[in-house]
Parts: C-alpha cells; sequence; structure tokens
C-alpha cells in the first residue's frame, strides 16, 4: 500500500453511497473542480448529473450541457469514418503509409510495411507525438506541426508486432482521409454521423465555439484555467457522446458491411485525457446503459487519472444496483 495515494485507498474504501448525485458530490470532496455524468439506460430517459464548479474562479457551477474536450474519445468517430470510407471503397486497409502519403517515405521509418489497419489499431511503431519534448507545454499549432515532432525519429517496433497506443497514428490517418476527400475530415463526421444522429453539439475543436460553453479545465498545482490551450481535441457535450456511443453499439450507426469492417478494426468505447480534461465513454450490454463521465481536473504525473475510474466503477455500481432492484 506504500506506493498507492491514500486518497485512493480512501476513494475506494468509502461505503458506496446510495444515489449518483452523492457520490459525484463524494468525489468533489476528494479533489476534482466539476463533474459531469450522462448516463443513458434502455428504456428509460437519460439523466444528466453534475456536480463542483464549471469555472472556479467565477464559481459558475457545473453544468451538464457544457461542452467539453473529448481528447481520445474522438478516436471513435475517425474508426467509424475510416469504416465507411474503406466499405465505399474509397480507402483499404491494407494500403500502405507509402501508397497514401509518398513523402513520408524515409522520415517515417517502415513507410513502407505499414498498412492503414496497423495505424487504426496502434499497432505500427511510430512513436507517439504526444510523448515528444514539451507537447504538452509548447503544444503544436496545427496537424503539419505535429507531424514534424515525430519525423526521422526511430520505429518503436517493427510495424505489427507490437502495441502501442501513439496519437500519431490517428494525425496521419486524419491526413489520408483528407487527401482523399478533398475536404476536412470533420466535414465528413458531420454529413455521416453528427447529422443522421441528429447531433448538434460536437464541434472540430475550441476554435468553432462559444468558449462560454465549455467547462473550464484545471491542472492541480495551477490556478488558472487552461481551457484555452488548444490541442486539437474534438469539444461535444456528454448527451453527444453518449448518443453516439449508443448508435455505434447498437448498430445503427452502421450497416450491415460496415459493422463487420469496423468490429474487425477498432474497439466500442475510450477513453480521453488532456491537461485538465478526462473522459470515460462506455456501453454496459448487459445493463443495457451508456455512461459518460467527464471530470476537468487533472494531472499527469498523479492520482487523478486513476481517482476519476474508481468514481467511474462506482457509480456503474450503484447503477447495477438500482436495476437489479427494479427486477
Amino acid at each position: 500500500m506504500f506506493f498507492v495515494p491514500w486518497i485512493l485507498v480512501k476513494a475506494w474504501l468509502m461505503p458506496l453511497p446510495d444515489t449518483i448525485p452523492e457520490q459525484l458530490n463524494e468525489a468533489i470532496g476528494l479533489g476534482f473542480d466539476g463533474m459531469i455524468v450522462y448516463v443513458d439506460q434502455g428504456g428509460k430517459e437519460p439523466s444528466f448529473y453534475a456536480a463542483g464548479w464549471k469555472n472556479r474562479e467565477n464559481k459558475i457551477p457545473a453544468d451538464p450541457h457544457s461542452l467539453f474536450k473529448i481528447a481520445s474519445i474522438g478516436k471513435l468517430y475517425d474508426a467509424v469514418a475510416v469504416t465507411k470510407l474503406i466499405n465505399a471503397k474509397r480507402l483499404s486497409l491494407d494500403k500502405t503509409l507509402a501508397d497514401y502519403l509518398p513523402e513520408l517515405v524515409g522520415r517515417i521509418e517502415n513507410a513502407d510495411k505499414i498498412t492503414l489497419r496497423m495505424m487504426v489499431q496502434h499497432r505500427s511503431g511510430i512513436p507517439n507525438l504526444t510523448d515528444t519534448p514539451n507537447f504538452w507545454t509548447n503544444p503544436p499549432e496545427n496537424n503539419k506541426e505535429a507531424l514534424e515532432r515525430v519525423l526521422d525519429l526511430p520505429a518503436d517496433f517493427e510495424p505489427d508486432k507490437n502495441y502501442e497506443y501513439s496519437n500519431s497514428n490517428y494525425l496521419l490517418i486524419t491526413e489520408i482521409i483528407e487527401k482523399e476527400l478533398g475536404y476536412p475530415k470533420f466535414q465528413y463526421i458531420k454529413e455521416k454521423i453528427l447529422t443522421p444522429l441528429g447531433l448538434k453539439n460536437t464541434f472540430a475543436s475550441i476554435r468553432e465555439v462559444n468558449m462560454d460553453d465549455v467547462m473550464s479545465g484545471y491542472y492541480v498545482g495551477i490556478e488558472d484555467d487552461i481551457k484555452n490551450d488548444y490541442y486539437g481535441s474534438m469539444i461535444a457535450t456528454a448527451e453527444d457522446v453518449g448518443i453516439f456511443l449508443r448508435a455505434l453499439n447498437d448498430g445503427s450507426l452502421l450497416s450491415g458491411g460496415e459493422q463487420e469492417i469496423y468490429a474487425s478494426i477498432y474497439k466500442y468505447d475510450h477513453t480521453g485525457l488532456i491537461p485538465g480534461y478526462q473522459s470515460i465513454a462506455k456501453y454496459y450490454q448487459d445493463i443495457d446503459t451508456v455512461v459518460i463521465q467527464f471530470v476537468n481536473t487533472t494531472n499527469f504525473d498523479g492520482y487523478t487519472w486513476n481517482l476519476s475510474e474508481i468514481i467511474y466503477n462506482r457509480i456503474i455500481q450503484i447503477i447495477r444496483r438500482e436495476t437489479s432492484m427494479d427486477h
């Protein structure tokens, strides 16, 4: 137990509260600034919960309908876009990075062996751009600058010989999609995913929204709100993410052929983490429930991620208990 921060032990050992609001208030008591939880249980109206601050400095309470930086949850949308383009025969999983972006041959090791499938599945060996020096303190302004951070670096491993999560894969996938389409990837996501699902509160980045609608983000030990820091993350409400996630899991978002492709390349839930913002988006088939959790407090070297997972798992326990009582 010596290496586990006591706050995690405390969170884990506390008696399970009766309700989700009580659990959220406990989480705020353990040091989170603000939290949003969205629960969509089959056959019931969705529930919205929030606790703590949307903006700590101005004492604005957390709002369950706030926009939030969803970070890597955006990879699910990218994987759906890839799936639809493959099904339409516009992309091929077996073509290589060299086929799609020949200018990267010699700049990214093994470009001629890395297939689109390997990039989608984080099996390319391309180093993770967010692990490069000063990425978070001096973030790139755009994709081109971001890509420059990993050019000419040695591969982490031989293509398809290992798994290592790398944001570089999805940056390159974006480049491949946009080269094929001839217009921005997000426009395609909007046409093929957001509009059919009626989602009006999902955006490409903070550059597209009124910042008053975005939940503030905090980093432990730093006073300032860091929501204006640009990392290229998609922005969405918990409800929009929840509706998307249910459609992805229940099959309504993908046709039969697409379903088969998607199941072979990517997963059906995701988490997200960037400074000031951490998120979990999962669907539980046994209780037919989608649960989205947003927390606006992070500390990369610390305990906040583990704490958010403990709180999330406790919320799932509360829902399971309620579900079993209903039956």
